[in-house]
């Protein structure tokens, strides 16, 4: 009895465990009870509504700057640049024709650039760099929706690397412009151009410095940013997190030619200062009083017995330049230029070259124990002196 009863229980076990098998493997959602595989919760899903078919979308708008590269795109442009081979300066000698009939120096195509620019005003005015279209015979520019035009060159200015151009088309599309004084280390900020001609990129970077000089001449205090800006961004836009201009990309520091994070725009003030004196003349007038500036570090205050450590020395004065003619000697501490302090070699180049040509300027110098005020008829800073 014991033993068929055992039998029994045996034959029934393994009939039902046959059963859980075959349930598992063909239906395991009649044993899930609600559950997942594993005895984990069922996850709790959030679905974003979609759009309605008005285009408005019931969930709040993702975090991001699509808003602001829509605002700013359109008005960044494309801009090719045409300039003559050079020649070679032997092409024109009969002996050497005899020998090179068709060689170096003739047939040479033209050589052509690629840069960006930006739409400022629907008037069709461009700012671009001036090393994109220096020397070009010819400038054509493609709009982000485009349209192509030719453009006519206002002027340029080689010391803030800043070009103006002019477009004729309708309907222009404009950028507006911001405040690039109210910029910060750390704010958000875009690079808008057209990189090895593969067509319009924008790249997304943080302000990483402020008043960068990376030239000989003290009229380029460049935002640094890490936003990606290669061959090619060269007149394109920097713009912040509302699609407004605060730069004009001009150049990179790098060894390959690509982009490391380390590239440099020209602040729009200083790009819209140039604009507008080249839209009067043609060219950027720059004042020039004719002195040798140097920075005054405490060291030196100390061992001249100074009793101010802030201020430019003079330690040479051009005989005859308008320095000289107002008073102003070497030894003399630069204090102010007009009402506008100076406190290094950079910032009095900058007051001084904001200066109208022919206009009176007072400097406020410091001479041994004197404060002194001297009156200078301010002179213009010429090719020559820019490329000293």
């Amino acid at each position: 009895m014991w033993r068929r009863t055992w039998l029994f229980f045996t034959q029934a076990v393994t009939v039902a465990l046959a059963v859980l098998f075959v349930l598992l493997t063909l239906k395991p959602e009649w044993l899930a009870h609600g559950g997942v595989r594993g005895g984990l919760p069922a996850p709790t899903l959030v679905q974003v509504a979609p759009a309605d078919a008005g285009g408005a979308a019931a969930a709040p708008p993702v975090t991001g700057y699509a808003l602001a590269a829509r605002r700013a795109a359109p008005a960044v442009v494309s801009v090719t640049a045409t300039r003559l081979a050079r020649r070679n300066p032997h092409a024109v000698d009969p002996r050497f024709k005899f020998f090179f009939r068709d060689g170096p120096g003739d047939g040479q195509p033209a050589q052509t650039g690629l840069g960006s620019g930006v739409i400022v005003s629907p008037e069709g005015y461009l700012l671009t760099n001036h090393h994109v279209i220096e020397d070009a015979t010819e400038i054509e520019v493609q709009l982000a929706d485009g349209r192509q035009a030719r453009a006519r060159l206002i002027g340029s200015d080689a010391e803030t690397d800043i070009a103006l151009l002019k477009i004729a088309l309708d309907q222009l599309p404009v950028i507006a412009l911001g405040d690039a004084r109210a910029l910060q280390v750390g704010d958000a900020v875009l690079a808008i151009g057209n990189p090895f001609n593969v067509g319009q990129t924008v790249t997304a970077g943080i302000v990483s410095a402020l008043d960068r000089q990376q030239s000989d001449t003290p009229f380029q205090n460049f935002i640094q940013t890490d936003a990606a800006i290669n061959p090619g961004n060269s007149g394109g836009a920097l713009v912040d997190a509302q699609g407004r201009l605060v730069g004009i990309n001009t150049a990179i520091f790098s060894a390959s030619g690509g982009s490391l994070g380390i590239g440099f725009a020209v602040p729009v003030d200083t790009a819209r200062a140039v604009m507008e004196a080249l839209l009067r003349g043609g060219s950027v007038k720059r004042g020039w009083i004719g002195v040798v500036p140097r920075d005054l570090s405490t060291e030196l205050a100390e061992s001249l017995n100074l009793p101010v450590k802030a201020g430019v020395l003079i330690t040479g004065v051009l005989q005859d330049g308008p320095a000289a003619r107002g008073g102003v000697r070497p030894g003399d501490l630069v204090l102010k230029v007009g009402d506008k302090a100076v406190r290094s070699t950079t910032e009095l180049l900058s007051a001084v070259a904001a200066l109208a040509p022919d206009s009176t300027a007072t400097l406020g110098l410091q001479r041994g124990t004197q404060a002194v005020a001297v009156q200078v008829q301010v002179g213009e800073r010429s090719k020559a002196q820019r490329q000293q």
